[in-house]
């Protein structure tokens, strides 16, 4: 199968540990896009994280990012479609996880993650600390404005167990899933996920599902990888994600498994006359 689409996580999928991109990998993406096959990136990533990566490759593809709530374009570093969580909704989520949930604390990604802000007491990377769009808030002014994602958090949590327990909680209010083994969760509006966002960017070039390939490696792409016609789990991916998907990489994203995985059903080797 040639797609007409191909749709790829980054963290874990297309990006080494070391936060890099392979040069085979960005030879591939290059490859795709100069075959007229269109590539989106999908990720949890905040639009504030997309940089680091457009600045290795040779194409800008748009990104869905924060797990489907936003989908930025690079070129007019514009947001075109958003489906945040409203205030009222993200009052009605805390409540309910700090009414069942000891210790639990709270952060929100703003405008697609170009700013977040997070409780005191919340976690934060060192690489964010004293970032100009990160910075602590009030639980109550936490609230006052439409988050891509609510993050959360509960101390040392194993990763499945407490995404299972936010889930039950906010059953019909919002969507849970993670994307790491730290235990933080994260929480979206109801209906938003990846597939959703994926099926919705592919309807606007006119490709069906069955055109698309996607790769992924945790719980939070399993709707995209469900939704396409060709989901692909990374070898390194977990497990419940290498048991859904339609297929599985060879290699890890540590050794190009998403290049050659391309390389081997988009670019097949030309028969010696």
């Amino acid at each position: 199968m040639t797609p007409r689409l191909v749709a790829t996580d980054l963290d874990g999928t297309l990006v080494g540990r070391d936060r890099t991109v392979s040069p085979r990998t960005v030879e591939v993406l290059h490859r795709l896009d100069a075959a007229g096959i269109v590539i989106v990136l999908v990720t949890g990533r905040p639009i504030r994280w997309l940089h680091p990566v457009y600045d290795q490759l040779t194409v800008r593809p748009i990104a869905i990012c924060a797990n489907g709530a936003a989908t930025y374009h690079p070129g007019t570093d514009s947001i075109v479609h958003s489906t945040p969580i409203e205030p009222s909704t993200l009052a009605e989520a805390c409540e309910r996880l700090r009414a069942k949930i000891p210790g639990v604390v709270f952060a929100v990604e703003r405008d697609g993650g170009r700013q977040m802000r997070h409780e005191v007491e919340f976690p934060v990377g060192p690489w964010e600390v004293n970032h100009g769009s990160v910075g602590p808030v009030s639980y109550a002014e936490l609230l006052t404005r439409p988050a891509a994602k609510l993050l959360v958090r509960a101390g040392v949590q194993p990763a499945d167990e407490f995404t299972a327990l936010v889930g039950e909680c906010l059953d019909g209010l919002a969507e849970a899933t993670n994307s790491s083994s730290s235990g933080m969760v994260e929480v979206s509006a109801v209906g938003v996920t990846k597939g959703t966002a994926l099926a919705r960017v592919a309807r606007e070039h006119a490709v069906s599902a069955l055109e698309v390939i996607a790769f992924g490696d945790m719980p939070n792409d399993l709707a995209m990888l469900t939704w396409a016609g060709r989901g692909v789990a990374m070898a390194n991916g977990h497990p419940a994600v290498r048991a859904a998907a339609h297929d599985v990489t060879s290699a890890t994203n540590e050794d190009d498994g998403v290049a050659v995985y391309l390389e081997t059903h988009c670019f097949p080797p030309v028969a010696s006359p």
